[in-house]
């Protein structure tokens, strides 16, 4: 199996329930390739576009999307192998936040 990375740019807090991490991009910049062990939330606070592309072969579907600071989306399903790309002319910025069981 391919090495994986971490699902954001920096680990911001860990405890027994939760992990959140800090997803900052600049434009052009992108994630490394990561799997979602965790449910988990997102909340957008800036950014253009982003687009989240799938692992080849994982049988997931390139999503490209503007983006709506301030955003909170509610429980995404673990499961997906992706990478966070900026194709945006702006910084891209987030924070996700994983439920661990």
């Amino acid at each position: 199996m391919d090495e994986l990375g971490d699902v954001g740019t920096k680990l911001l807090y860990e405890n027994e329930k939760v992990r959140i991490w800090e997803i900052d991009l600049q434009p052009g910049e992108e994630t490394a390739m990561h799997h979602h062990e965790l449910d988990y939330g997102v909340m957008v606070i800036e950014g253009d576009r982003v687009a989240g592309v799938p692992k080849e072969g994982s049988g997931g579907r390139l999503i490209e999307a503007d983006v709506e600071r301030g955003k909170m989306f509610g429980l995404l399903a673990r499961g997906g192998t992706e990478r966070a790309v900026n194709i945006g002319e702006q910084r891209f910025y987030e924070i996700q936040i994983e439920l661990k069981d």
